[in-house]
């Protein structure tokens, strides 16, 4: 059946592939198939203007098609990759260093350098200077899960 459909459209096979993929695209998630689908499209239009030589053979077209298909896959995602992308919200995904700058009350006392500050709906055990249990303190560093405080 493939090779029939093939036969019938000569040429212009590579260029329904291309289109079908690209109007794939715009169904599934992502931005992949529109790399392919611009490969079958350059390949269409290489067998446009070659379909009649002796040497642009199926397995021809199908290693032009894949070479192209890589290429264009590699040199969309180098052109469309983001690395110097700025956030309206860097500390997103960063809730300890989020949390600097934030004054809080003591818990628990900070005693051999460890205790305890309660912010938002968490407690959190944080590093500092020894001070008594209800004074305040301002978080001045994070470093994962542990959260440095200094006296406010």
């Amino acid at each position: 059946m493939l090779s029939r459909i093939t036969a019938e459209l000569g040429p212009w096979s590579w260029w329904v592939l291309g289109m079908i993929l690209l109007t794939a695209e715009l169904f599934l998630p992502g931005v992949f198939l529109v790399w392919i689908g611009l490969a079958a499209i350059f390949t269409g239009i290489l067998s446009l203007l070659l379909w009649d030589m002796g040497f642009w053979s199926w397995q021809l077209q199908l290693l032009v098609f894949a070479a192209a298909a890589i290429a264009a896959t590699l040199g969309g995602r180098r052109l469309f990759a983001r690395k110097d992308a700025q956030s309206d919200e860097p500390l997103l995904n960063q809730r300890g260093a989020s949390l600097v700058g934030r004054t809080a009350v003591l818990i628990e006392p900070i005693a051999e350098g460890r205790g305890r500050i309660r912010l938002d709906d968490t407690f959190w055990v944080v590093q500092g200077p020894n001070l008594p249990a209800g004074a305040r303190v301002v978080v001045v560093s994070s470093n994962g899960r542990d959260l440095t405080v200094g006296e406010a």
